[in-house]
């Protein structure tokens, strides 16, 4: 196949980046989307210029990692699809593709197409984790957990934190997220002890690192590649209004 490419090109986040346009004739239907951004980081290197620098771990679609815009739909438009499972046999010979960063002022661009996506590990620091001291594995029998609330944990478990829900947002939200780490918690018996400050903590630094307001566009869940429901933004506000009347009555 043969396709044009527009890539976001910026060298910094204190430099004002552009659109550069590179024409490819050697596309395979069988290349993974990635794939096709190494063969063009090829021509370049061999052509002595700079390659295009996007990020990218497993590419298995389980890290979250290859965060890229894709003709305007975060991981690109197939349905609960990462960037580095999207084939190239889902584009069309001749075809003009823009590829740009996430957009949000909470992941400023380090440099083309990879952001600074570090405010959604502060946010984890902040309480997505249990603490208490567990000793010993026990058995996995020994805590019972009801199967509708177990099942709705590992929904919301599947988040891999890759952003695209924040990119979608047109407030640049990461109410998605947040919900998704605190309604896994939510959801079971290790997480319940710290249950009342969980919510506070990590909607504080969500607040703190820039993301924006939710304004139930759902454009998040649409986007998702792991299909996490709005139903957890609903769970993350009963969470935070629970641990708000807890606080308030231990003052």
């Amino acid at each position: 196949m043969k396709l044009t490419l527009k890539i976001w090109r910026q060298p910094n986040v204190n430099t004002k980046g552009k659109f550069v346009t590179y024409q490819m004739d050697n596309v395979t239907e069988h290349m993974s989307f990635l794939e096709m951004l190494d063969v063009l980081n090829e021509d370049l290197v061999q052509k002595r210029e700079e390659p295009v620098v996007f990020e990218h771990d497993c590419r298995e679609g389980i890290c979250g990692t290859c965060n890229l815009v894709i003709n305007g739909h975060p991981h690109g438009k197939n349905h609960r699809t990462t960037t580095c499972q999207l084939h190239m046999r889902h584009f069309k010979d001749g075809e003009t593709v823009v590829i740009e960063p996430y957009r949000a002022s909470a992941f400023p661009i380090l440099k083309d197409l990879a952001v600074d996506r570090s405010s959604l590990d502060k946010i984890i620091q902040a309480g997505g984790y249990v603490s208490i001291n567990t000793g010993q594995a026990q058995d996995a029998n020994s805590i019972a957990i009801e199967k509708g609330q177990a099942s709705l944990a590992m929904d919301a478990a599947e988040c891999i934190g890759c952003g695209a829900c924040v990119a979608a947002c047109p407030n640049a939200s990461a109410m998605l997220f947040v919900s998704a780490k605190v309604s896994h918690l939510a959801q079971l018996p290790q997480g319940k002890v710290e249950a009342a400050r969980r919510a506070q903590r990590m909607v504080a630094v969500m607040d703190e690192e820039g993301f924006g307001m939710c304004s139930n566009v759902t454009a998040c869940e649409a986007e998702c590649p792991k299909g996490i429901s709005v139903t957890n933004i609903a769970r993350l506000n009963r969470e935070y209004l629970s641990s708000a009347l807890t606080s308030t009555g231990e003052a």
